[in-house]
């Protein structure tokens, strides 16, 4: 294994690091014009200055850092698993967007806690450190703070990085800066990646990298009100509902084409639209979730247009269209939908997470689609049940790779004590 101490600190790393002190002079500004424009978390924006901490947990600590919701929300399952082997231990999740803390915090699995990451700055770094004090850092898929690393290795606190993703357009970026991107790497214990074509990118600038699958099919279900399902589900009796979902207007529109086919033999059927930004204009009339409002029985659709509702729209619906799929977006993650025994359908571009469509597709547990039309033949194809009791077994099989992970990542804790 490696050893933190051992991190090569290039020209590239320490120039970067030197830039670093300059932070301090623009964050505050910024950030509070981020917090008035609703950028930034209203009450704990603080946190990126490393200030305003939550109280440290007594004990090991595990440090987990995931950029956005997505990678954030598949942390859980790693986290349960690191905790049941190890009880003793708590985990202090990062992450950088308000929508991740809100959506984390109806989600977090127990002992553990969410903060922002403190911007790459040595002050707000060492605040920030001095006061958590982990004991092993994760950093997830592909968001690295360099002057965070530097400082993490200096301090002898092991690091891995895991669930690596990286396309050829982003691997072209990173060779600009291959030197830095190299000395980084060097400072992980472990790398796994997503999928072959990203170990062999990260292979390239340096690392030692293996395929070691993604965390999301590991994530537990959704967390939701019972009781608001219940009530919702008496409401929509035995309406056929499907949803787009997360929707961005590429996704809408087909969907749309597709429901109005649909409701011409059965009219009652309703498409919720939930969209991956809620707060963005959509150009759809209909009842919003936002506002309190119930689908009449008239009504061919419902805008689920709220933050951490999508365990209660997975669980209302039959079938999933899974947005980012027709557009540049390419692709949102299934797996969510899947485990709460949606039929999956996409689109064609999904190049986000090609390895796990392709997974699913090649196990006749998702439904690729090109047209409106073969939207309505999903929906209305006697095979549909069959692709979510096959999804249910590739997520079974998924998964398993995250228990060998967890035991990994336990290894390297208990060998960096050990020393």
């Amino acid at each position: 294994m490696t050893s933190p101490a051992d991190m090569r600190r290039g020209l590239a790393l320490r120039s970067y690091l030197a830039a670093t002190h300059l932070i301090p002079l623009v964050a505050k500004p910024i950030l509070t014009r981020r917090q008035k424009r609703g950028k930034e978390h209203a009450k704990r924006w603080r946190e990126k200055l490393g200030l305003d901490l939550a109280p440290r947990p007594s004990g090991p600590l595990i440090w987990l850092h995931a950029v956005g919701l997505g990678e954030v929300l598949s942390l859980r399952g790693l986290i349960e698993r690191l905790r049941v082997a190890r009880p003793d231990l708590s985990f202090l999740v990062t992450s950088s967007t308000s929508a991740s803390a809100t959506v984390f915090a109806k989600n977090a699995p127990a002992r553990t806690i969410h903060q922002f990451l403190p911007l790459d700055a040595p002050a707000y770094r060492k605040r920030f450190l001095d006061h958590f004090a982990p004991d092993l850092c994760i950093w997830v898929e592909q968001d690295l703070w360099p002057g965070m690393v530097s400082d993490l290795a200096a301090r002898g606190i092991p690091q891995c990085m895991v669930g690596a993703r990286m396309n050829a357009r982003s691997f072209r970026s990173h060779q600009r800066a291959a030197s830095l991107y190299r000395d980084i790497y060097g400072a992980m214990t472990i790398i796994t990646a997503q999928d072959q074509a990203t170990a062999d990118h990260l292979s390239a600038l340096g690392s030692n990298a293996e395929v070691g699958g993604s965390l999301k099919p590991a994530a537990p279900e959704l967390q939701i009100d019972r009781d608001m399902l219940e009530t919702v589900r008496q409401h929509l009796a035995e309406r056929f509902v499907w949803t787009v979902a997360p929707a961005h207007t590429e996704d809408i529109a087909i969907a749309r084409a597709a429901h109005d086919q649909l409701r011409q033999t059965d009219p009652d059927a309703l498409l919720i639209i939930a969209p991956r930004f809620p707060d963005h204009p959509l150009g759809v009339s209909g009842p919003r979730r936002s506002a309190g409002e119930m689908p009449r029985q008239t009504d061919p659709v419902w805008v689920f247009d709220t933050f951490g509702e999508m365990g209660l729209v997975y669980r209302l619906v039959r079938a999933a269209l899974i947005g980012g799929t027709f557009s540049d977006i390419e692709g949102h993650n299934p797996w969510e939908a899947a485990a709460l025994n949606c039929a999956i359908m996409h689109g064609p571009r999904t190049a986000n997470f090609a390895t796990d469509y392709a997974r699913l597709t090649d196990a006749s547990a998702a439904i690729p689609i090109q047209t409106a039309d073969d939207i309505v033949a999903a929906l209305t194809s006697p095979n549909r049940e069959a692709t979510i009791e096959n999804a249910a077994r590739v997520l079974t099989t998924a998964s398993a790779q995250v228990d060998t992970l967890a035991q990994r990542l336990l290894q390297v804790l208990e060998a960096s004590n050990g020393r």
